[in-house]
Protein backbone atom coordinates (compact mmCIF):
# COMPACT_ATOMS: atom_id res chain seq x y z
CA UNK A 1 0.00 0.00 0.00
CA UNK A 2 1.35 3.33 -0.87
CA UNK A 3 0.07 6.87 1.04
CA UNK A 4 0.09 10.17 -0.47
CA UNK A 5 2.00 12.95 1.10
CA UNK A 6 2.60 16.52 1.06
CA UNK A 7 6.13 16.67 -0.36
CA UNK A 8 6.68 20.14 -0.46
CA UNK A 9 4.95 23.52 -1.01
CA UNK A 10 5.38 27.44 -1.89
CA UNK A 11 3.55 28.91 0.43
CA UNK A 12 1.98 31.91 -0.09
CA UNK A 13 3.21 32.54 -3.57
CA UNK A 14 2.04 36.12 -5.24
CA UNK A 15 0.46 35.35 -8.94
CA UNK A 16 2.29 37.34 -11.22
CA UNK A 17 0.47 36.78 -14.77
CA UNK A 18 -2.05 34.39 -15.58
CA UNK A 19 -1.97 33.67 -19.60
CA UNK A 20 -5.23 32.32 -21.08
CA UNK A 21 -3.79 31.71 -24.31
CA UNK A 22 -1.23 29.21 -23.45
CA UNK A 23 -1.36 25.46 -23.41
CA UNK A 24 -1.60 25.03 -19.40
CA UNK A 25 0.66 24.88 -17.19
CA UNK A 26 2.36 27.17 -14.17
CA UNK A 27 5.03 28.74 -14.54
CA UNK A 28 7.66 29.29 -11.70
CA UNK A 29 10.68 30.48 -11.26
CA UNK A 30 12.70 28.22 -11.72
CA UNK A 31 15.18 28.79 -8.23
CA UNK A 32 11.47 28.30 -6.36
CA UNK A 33 11.00 25.28 -8.01
CA UNK A 34 14.75 23.87 -6.64
CA UNK A 35 13.95 25.11 -3.56
CA UNK A 36 10.58 23.22 -2.91
CA UNK A 37 12.07 20.12 -4.67
CA UNK A 38 9.36 20.62 -7.63
CA UNK A 39 10.78 19.03 -10.86
CA UNK A 40 9.62 20.62 -14.16
CA UNK A 41 6.39 18.45 -15.55
CA UNK A 42 5.93 17.29 -11.94
CA UNK A 43 1.92 17.40 -11.13
CA UNK A 44 1.16 19.98 -8.98
CA UNK A 45 -2.15 21.23 -6.59
CA UNK A 46 -2.54 25.14 -7.01
CA UNK A 47 -5.10 26.95 -3.77
CA UNK A 48 -5.81 30.27 -4.58
CA UNK A 49 -6.15 31.73 -1.06
CA UNK A 50 -8.10 34.90 -2.01
CA UNK A 51 -11.03 32.90 -3.69
CA UNK A 52 -10.73 29.17 -2.38
CA UNK A 53 -9.97 27.83 -5.94
CA UNK A 54 -8.33 24.66 -6.42
CA UNK A 55 -6.71 22.83 -9.35
CA UNK A 56 -4.12 20.68 -10.56
CA UNK A 57 -1.54 21.32 -13.41
CA UNK A 58 2.06 20.45 -14.04
CA UNK A 59 5.01 23.10 -13.32
CA UNK A 60 7.46 24.33 -16.09
CA UNK A 61 10.18 26.41 -15.59
CA UNK A 62 10.65 30.23 -15.24
CA UNK A 63 13.59 32.47 -15.54
CA UNK A 64 15.82 31.85 -12.57
CA UNK A 65 15.55 34.62 -10.30
CA UNK A 66 12.58 36.46 -12.25
CA UNK A 67 9.92 35.40 -9.23
CA UNK A 68 7.44 34.42 -12.20
CA UNK A 69 4.80 32.76 -10.82
CA UNK A 70 2.07 32.46 -14.16
CA UNK A 71 -0.92 30.63 -13.96
CA UNK A 72 -1.41 29.43 -17.82
CA UNK A 73 -4.39 28.65 -20.43
CA UNK A 74 -7.82 27.50 -18.50
CA UNK A 75 -6.84 27.49 -15.31
CA UNK A 76 -5.95 31.48 -15.91
CA UNK A 77 -9.60 31.95 -14.93
CA UNK A 78 -9.67 30.89 -11.52
CA UNK A 79 -6.95 33.58 -10.29
CA UNK A 80 -6.21 36.74 -10.52
CA UNK A 81 -2.65 38.75 -10.62
CA UNK A 82 -1.72 39.71 -7.39
CA UNK A 83 -3.94 36.23 -5.56
CA UNK A 84 -1.74 34.59 -2.86
CA UNK A 85 -1.99 30.71 -4.00
CA UNK A 86 -0.38 27.95 -2.83
CA UNK A 87 1.95 25.50 -4.86
CA UNK A 88 1.59 21.87 -3.44
CA UNK A 89 3.32 18.73 -4.72
CA UNK A 90 2.78 15.27 -3.37
CA UNK A 91 5.17 12.20 -3.40
CA UNK A 92 3.46 8.28 -2.78
CA UNK A 93 5.43 6.16 -0.25
CA UNK A 94 5.03 3.20 1.56
CA UNK A 95 3.74 3.52 5.77
CA UNK A 96 7.41 3.35 6.79
CA UNK A 97 8.58 6.00 4.23
CA UNK A 98 5.50 8.36 5.64
CA UNK A 99 6.30 7.82 9.19
CA UNK A 100 9.63 9.38 9.37
CA UNK A 101 8.77 12.23 6.25
CA UNK A 102 8.31 15.41 6.98
CA UNK A 103 7.35 17.95 3.87
CA UNK A 104 10.01 21.07 2.54
CA UNK A 105 7.67 24.25 2.90
CA UNK A 106 9.35 27.35 1.28
CA UNK A 107 7.50 30.12 2.53
CA UNK A 108 7.22 33.73 0.27
CA UNK A 109 7.25 37.27 0.46
CA UNK A 110 4.76 38.64 -1.61
CA UNK A 111 7.49 39.44 -4.38
CA UNK A 112 7.97 35.90 -4.83
CA UNK A 113 11.32 35.87 -2.87
CA UNK A 114 12.42 33.10 -0.54
CA UNK A 115 11.76 34.44 3.27
CA UNK A 116 12.37 31.21 4.92
CA UNK A 117 12.70 27.23 4.01
CA UNK A 118 11.44 25.02 6.51
CA UNK A 119 12.53 21.12 6.96
CA UNK A 120 12.35 18.58 9.22
CA UNK A 121 10.61 18.69 12.96
CA UNK A 122 10.29 22.54 11.89
CA UNK A 123 7.48 21.94 9.20
CA UNK A 124 4.93 20.66 11.68
CA UNK A 125 3.93 23.64 14.18
CA UNK A 126 1.17 25.73 13.18
CA UNK A 127 2.91 28.70 14.65
CA UNK A 128 5.21 28.87 12.01
CA UNK A 129 3.14 28.75 9.15
CA UNK A 130 0.55 30.97 10.56
CA UNK A 131 3.63 33.92 10.69
CA UNK A 132 3.05 34.36 7.12
CA UNK A 133 -0.22 35.47 6.76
Amino acid sequence: MFLTLCKSKLHRATVTQAELHYEGSITIDSELLAAASILPFERVQVVDIANGARFETYAIEGNAGSHTVCVNGAAARLVQVGDPIIVISYAQMTPDEAARHHPTIVLLNADNSIRETLTGDRTTPIEILSESL
